[in-house]
């Protein structure tokens, strides 16, 4: 008997193809009507006569302020965001361990509905900036030190649970399930079944946290919490370029350190010791990593002088009723929800240029930046310029950068966004050299063994595999960048920050409630979008 084939089904190669060409129009679409709405298409936008004044800012970077006064200004600086940065970590992560049952698949089990309320929870903590945080909490403990800490604590703790949720949640589950069969509880048997095997993870992610809290420790600089960033903003607005190329350089090498102790840390977590006959051995470097770290909080605890007294003292807890009460019911007038749509809108606009900046800019230089095994000499002081290139844009908060692009350009979207790419082109390029660095090089060496050029091997052997990976760090970083523009809007540089800083310093509790609402939402949808994007472009 004949057998008889069945007709080919449908090709989801092709429609998975077809979305990606969608998306990918959609993109280019979403690129053009930014910079349209930015100006780019319509008018100048350029200053012509902020470029003397820009040509003083940029030639001061070759003679930085070096007098002994200075030095130590910014040394007592570097110890107040260390001592931010370290304590708002430690509560950060206390809060995500505690949030990280509370939100995780594994508590809920089948109650989906549950599960979905509590990540629903995250929503407003983790979609607020750490700088509204910080402004918010000025207005209910005044300039006690304890809103720098709050201000890094808070939404880090969310974003802190979230992760450790979905890490606890990806671990095997033999051994979890083992224990609830033989009489655990869920408590015991989360705590003996799934942290050991996550712990690695955990620990990674807690000391990439204390890398992020250094640069947002230096953020809340810029609004008056101090160290650094306020250092850095007392500069500017003097016009002493000299000092604010010493802070510049200060912030790099204090960003890189912390870049280099958490990478050693990350990937001595990844590919640990091998273990002795008897026993694992102990791994010195976790080990020194984890006792200094709780050192440092320790220290941080006692230089900041932080009592706990305060945040339940009676005029904490007297001014904090009046701010909520102020604050309910949210304005709901026409023109306030006008403004606040134009600019949500502009908020948009200036994320899609930024993240397209910086993606751009980071695929052109990630082969540069990538570290090669066997490289000469002169390829691998080009690699270590261009990593360098790297960190000096990401270790400058992005204000600066925008009031450093108001002297060239005219006000408006495009300075903002323009100071959103060169930020995120710093930490995307980073990104995107170290994905470089993990991809196959065989496909490359071979092209370039047939005679090919070292273009034509990075365009056809590494740049059609390294695609994936840019996309989805860049739905990520867009993702971010949707909260940054809010810090930049809070500095004058447009979009709904602006209107938030606005309402804030008239007191106007009502529609603050009102800005945070519509910031949320913006976080939400684009966080929807983004993942839409890349469940389409797997």
């Amino acid at each position: 008997m004949t057998a008889v084939l069945a007709p080919p089904g449908p090709r989801p190669r092709l429609r998975r193809d077809r979305r990606r060409w969608v998306w990918g129009a959609g993109a280019v679409a979403v690129v053009v009507w930014s910079l349209a709405g930015a100006g780019l298409f319509s008018g100048p936008v350029v200053n012509p006569a902020g470029l003397r004044q820009f040509g003083r800012f940029a030639s001061a970077a070759l003679s930085p302020a070096l007098d002994a006064e200075f030095l130590a200004v910014l040394g007592r600086a570097t110890l107040v965001t260390v001592a931010y940065a370290a304590s708002g970590t430690a509560l950060a992560l206390v809060l995500g361990a505690l949030g990280a049952g509370v939100v995780a698949r594994t508590t809920w089990g089948r109650r989906r509905t549950g599960w979905t309320a509590a990540r629903g929870l995250l929503a407003l903590p983790r979609g607020l900036h750490e700088a509204v945080w910080g402004l918010l909490l000025v207005n209910v403990l005044g300039l006690d030190p304890w809103v720098g800490v709050l201000a890094i604590g808070i939404p880090y703790g969310a974003i802190t649970a979230k992760v450790f949720a979905d890490l606890l949640d990806e671990v095997p589950r033999g051994s979890y399930e083992a224990l609830l069969a033989a009489g655990a509880g869920r408590a015991t048997a989360s705590l003996y079944g799934l942290l050991p095997p996550a712990a690695g993870g955990l620990l990674s992610y807690s000391f990439y946290r204390l890398e992020c809290a250094v640069r947002s420790a230096v953020v809340l600089g810029l609004i008056g919490a101090g160290g650094l960033g306020y250092q850095l903003a007392l500069s500017f607005a003097s016009l002493r370029w000299d000092e604010v190329w010493t802070a510049v350089f200060a912030l790099a090498a204090l960003c890189a350190l912390a870049d280099v102790g958490g990478r050693a840390v990350r990937r001595r977590v990844a590919d640990p010791r091998p273990a002795g006959e008897d026993r694992p051995s102990r791994d010195r470097l976790l080990t020194t990593a984890v006792l200094g770290s709780v050192a440092l909080v320790a220290w941080s605890w006692w230089y900041l002088a932080l009592t706990p007294a305060t945040l339940t003292s009676a005029g904490t807890l007297e001014q904090l009723s009046y701010v909520l009460g102020a604050a309910w019911p949210p304005a709901t007038d026409g023109d306030l929800l006008g403004a606040i749509a134009s600019a949500a809108v502009d908020t948009l606009q200036m994320s899609v240029i930024a993240i397209a900046l910086a993606t751009a800019g980071a695929v052109l230089l990630s082969g540069l930046a990538a570290r090669r095994p066997g490289a000469g000499p002169g390829r691998w002081a080009l690699g270590v310029a261009t990593r360098w290139a790297f960190l000096v844009p990401r270790a400058v908060p992005p204000p600066v950068w925008a009031l450093v692009l108001l002297f060239v350009l005219l006000p408006g979207v495009l300075p903002g966004a323009l100071a959103l790419g060169v930020y995120t082109l710093g930490v995307l390029g980073r990104l995107v050299a170290e994905a470089t660095e993990e991809l196959d090089s065989r496909p490359r060496d071979a092209l370039r063994a047939a005679g090919a050029s070292p273009l034509g091997g990075w365009l056809y052997g590494v740049l059609p595999v390294l695609s994936g990976p840019v996309l989805a760090l860049g739905l990520y970083r867009w993702e971010v960048a949707i909260r940054d523009t809010v810090l930049v809007g809070l500095l004058g540089a447009g979009g709904i920050g602006v209107l938030l800083s606005g309402a804030i310093a008239a007191f106007d509790w009502p529609a603050v409630t009102t800005v945070l609402a519509a910031i949320v939402l913006v976080t939400l949808v684009v966080d929807l979008v983004g993942e839409r994007a890349r469940t389409a472009l797997r």
